[in-house]
């Protein structure tokens, strides 16, 4: 297949879950791959996973990195055609739970440092372009203990509406993408207390179809939005959700 054949694309928080699936699925419809990560194991196990892509250590709630991450990637590239700010702090916790600290480094990470990686890659960005920011079903929902995570993700999904405003004049689409429960590592980084098999049978129980999402069916969602095939979708928000937004 070949839907992005010969498109540059970068996918930060790419080592694992729904960032490494989408990188498989790039590279496997043609694209040239960059992936970003925290961890330098976790970055060269991938780069043995995959093969041919380029890797860079980066964390993605530190402005200073993402500015580096465009001059680097800059040095590698002619321009970017797809964006996948996929990167996320995924914490949740009860109000009275929350601390100055953690609340930063959670909003740093999920809207402050895509806002400003969005910023730097501007010059890189080509014409046209596809830029989707990660979102996620809590953004609509009330789920208890979610609260900073959820208005995190409020915030770069009304990110993706205001930049497309701004930049579909320079050719720079940007969109949602925002899964629901998903069975991923991630699950084991909420940090409610509960075990593993516990913890994902209650999420379960939210999803109207009864099953988990799987990183697979984000990929594919993220293959449409970045292809030419979504031309005509600007500043919306695909949920990929198993009906937990909508039913």
């Amino acid at each position: 297949m070949s839907r992005l054949n010969d498109k540059y694309a970068l996918i930060t928080g790419g080592t694992s879950g729904i960032g490494l699936e989408t990188a498989r699925q790039f590279l496997a419809e043609g694209a040239k791959v960059a992936i970003t990560g925290r961890s330098e194991r976790g970055l060269q196990a991938v780069k043995e996973k995959l093969g041919d892509v380029l890797v860079f250590k980066s964390d993605a709630g530190d402005i200073n990195q993402q500015r580096e991450l465009a001059i680097a990637l800059q040095q590698h590239w002619p321009r970017l055609d797809i964006l996948f700010a996929n990167a996320g702090d995924v914490t949740h916790r009860s109000l009275q739970e929350w601390d100055e600290k953690t609340y930063d480094q959670l909003m740093s990470t999920n809207i402050k440092g895509p806002f400003f990686l969005i910023q730097a890659l501007l010059p890189l960005m080509a014409s046209p372009s596809s830029v989707i920011v990660c979102g996620s079903v809590s953004a609509r929902i009330g789920l208890p203990q979610s609260s900073a995570y959820a208005a995190s993700k409020a915030a770069i999904l009304s990110l993706a509406r205001t930049l497309s405003a701004e930049l579909h004049p320079r050719g720079i689409r940007v969109n949602g993408l925002s899964p629901g429960p998903t069975d991923t590592p991630a699950l084991g980084k909420l940090g409610n207390g509960l075990g593993d098999e516990q913890l994902r049978d209650e999420i379960r129980r939210l999803v109207p179809i009864g099953r988990l999402g799987t990183a697979l069916e984000l990929a594919k969602a993220a293959v449409f939005l970045a292809s030419d095939e979504s031309a005509y979708v600007v500043g919306t928000d695909l949920l990929v959700d198993g009906g937990v937004g909508s039913l």
